[in-house]
């Protein structure tokens, strides 16, 4: 799933993301999606009984803060290009949401690209997220975006 998600990226021009090379090969992406896998917060959606996106939940990375209250945090959150426009991201966001509920916490929160023309961003505002700030690893720009969780 990453590796056709970066392919489309390069395909589009943007590298800045995720680089350009596929996360297979890459040790340390291997290692990434393996601790995503072990973690226990792996949720994966299919479309006709194909696998078409993960999302994976749990706390936030090092580079975060953690909230104030009580989260659950989206570590990751792709979607194989294999199946543009079904709405599976949004389903997986859907599903750490209600995850979020169940679990009796008060806010999603999730870290994307912010670099580029902040397209990515602006997804994540258009489905519920607001900005809560922004930050750079090395030079690549993000922003930590939090959702209000009701119970």
């Amino acid at each position: 799933m990453f590796d056709s998600a970066v392919a489309w990226l390069v395909s589009k021009g943007i590298t800045g993301q995720w680089g350009d090379r596929p996360f297979t090969g890459d040790a340390r992406r291997t290692e990434q999606v393996e601790r995503w896998a072990g973690g226990g917060g792996l949720r994966i959606a299919e479309v006709d009984g194909e696998p078409a996106g993960c999302v994976s939940v749990g706390s936030p990375a090092a580079y975060v803060q953690p909230a104030e209250v009580a989260e659950l945090y989206v570590q990751a959150l792709v979607v194989d290009r294999r199946f543009p426009g079904l709405g599976v991201g949004a389903a997986l966001l859907d599903r750490a949401l209600a995850e979020a509920g169940e679990r009796g916490v008060e806010v999603l929160r999730v870290d994307c690209y912010a670099g580029g023309d902040g397209r990515l961003v602006r997804w994540y505002e258009e489905w519920g997220f607001e900005r809560e700030a922004p930050f750079t690893v090395g030079e690549w720009p993000g922003m930590v975006l939090r959702r209000a969780v009701r119970p």
